[in-house]
Parts: C-alpha cells; sequence; structure tokens
C-alpha cells in the first residue's frame, strides 16, 4: 500500500482520500502499523480487486455448536446475535492494552448509489452498500484513546467474504474514527464500517471482528 499525509483533527486520526481495497486480513492489517499509527494513504489509488485467498475459510461458525454468548471472554469462531455484546482483551500497537465490549448494532442495507461520492467507477457497477454499524465500550482500566477498533468485515449469506471498503477521509453514510481522547472505562464510541455485496441479490448476512486478538488463526468473533 503506498501512502500520502495522514492528519490528527481533534485528537482524532482522519486520513485524507477515498479508496476500495482488497477485502482480507493482509490488507486491512496493512493500514495499521505495530506501532499505533495508522499507514499513510494511497495519493490517487485505483481501486483493486481481490485474488483468491488459500487462507482458512472463515464462515460464521454455527452459534448453537458455539453455544452463543455465554459471559467471560469471547472465543475465535463464536457467534454473537446483532445487538449482543462481546468482550475480549484488547491491543493497539505496542503500547495500548486494555479491555473493550464489541457490539454489532446492526446490518443496514445502503443505496448503490450512496458510492458515487466515492467516485469508484466500474469497479462499484452494481455493488450495493451495506453498513456495519458497531458499538465499541471500554470496559477495562486503561486509556485507549486514539486507538482504532477498525477490523471489522462482512459475510455474505453463504458465509463468503463480502468485498470491503475503506473509507479514508469523510463518509457521511458511514463514519469512523479513533476513539477520542479520555477513552477511559465505561466510555463508548459508535463506529461503522462498509462491506459491498456483489449485486441486489444478494446480501452482507453477518459481520466478522478478526482484529487482535483474533487476527492469527483465520477465525474472528461474529454477529449475525
Amino acid at each position: 500500500m503506498s501512502s500520502s499525509s495522514v492528519m490528527r483533527r481533534g485528537g482524532r486520526v482522519k486520513l485524507a482520500s477515498v479508496g476500495l481495497v482488497v477485502v482480507g486480513s493482509l490488507a486491512l492489517s496493512a493500514c495499521n502499523g505495530d506501532d499505533g499509527t495508522a499507514d499513510k494513504p494511497v495519493g490517487g489509488a485505483t481501486p483493486t480487486s481481490s485474488a483468491p485467498s488459500s487462507a482458512p475459510s472463515t464462515k460464521p461458525s454455527d452459534p448453537a455448536a458455539d453455544g452463543g454468548a455465554t459471559g467471560g471472554q469471547a472465543k475465535a469462531g463464536q457467534t454473537f446475535k446483532i445487538g449482543e455484546a462481546a468482550q475480549f482483551p484488547f491491543k493497539y500497537g505496542t503500547t495500548k492494552k486494555g479491555e473493550i465490549a464489541l457490539t454489532v448494532d446492526a446490518i443496514e442495507k445502503g443505496d448503490p448509489a450512496d458510492l458515487a461520492p466515492l467516485k469508484l467507477g466500474d469497479k462499484a457497477s452494481g455493488k450495493v452498500p451495506y453498513y456495519i454499524r458497531y458499538t465499541v465500550k471500554n470496559v477495562g482500566t486503561t486509556n485507549l484513546e486514539y486507538a482504532s477498533v477498525s477490523h471489522m468485515k462482512g459475510h455474505l449469506g453463504d458465509g463468503t467474504e463480502a468485498q470491503s471498503l475503506l473509507i479514508v477521509g469523510d463518509f457521511a453514510k458511514c463514519r469512523s474514527e479513533s476513539l477520542p481522547q479520555g477513552f477511559t472505562n465505561g466510555k463508548t464510541q459508535k463506529g461503522c464500517a462498509v462491506a459491498l455485496a456483489p449485486s441486489a441479490a444478494t446480501k452482507v448476512a453477518s459481520a466478522e471482528y478478526w482484529g487482535d486478538p483474533f487476527s492469527l488463526g483465520g477465525k474472528g468473533i461474529y454477529w449475525k
């Protein structure tokens, strides 16, 4: 991923352009370095298409098999209901560590016309945006200000990954920013991620968080 400038405004990280990126753990994790700062976005980036992945399947597991939400720490592969919180240890970069409760509040179908301001051209032709809306709550004892909780992606009804759209800049339909200053115990913040269904005949049916501590092993935690 090439780079241009990153701006910090009002204590929150905001990026300066808009682009369509390849779905998958490698493509998205490359946007967040181990030092806790976001890699700089591509200046004049053009949309790219994804190649078949050799990674293990990330099809959401059966809630009955996993037992659904059972309290305590969320486990890799566990499936939650929309609106149900998953609690787990969270790490951002090399210094920020804590505990968060993450809830997918809704998976909302958008309108293909929503994508017009992003000027994605043929890469967005026929695709339908879905907005994965979620809430982050600090349930630990550390200040997680300026950390980013962004490793969220969608899955289609058959369990395959939907194409992800990484927004760098301001997209009014689906805003997501780094955690604000003074993000201490009990504080909450809303976030949003965009997933693209390939056509109006299919839909984004579930969401997956695949960030730390679920970034290894090919299984995150799921909501549907």
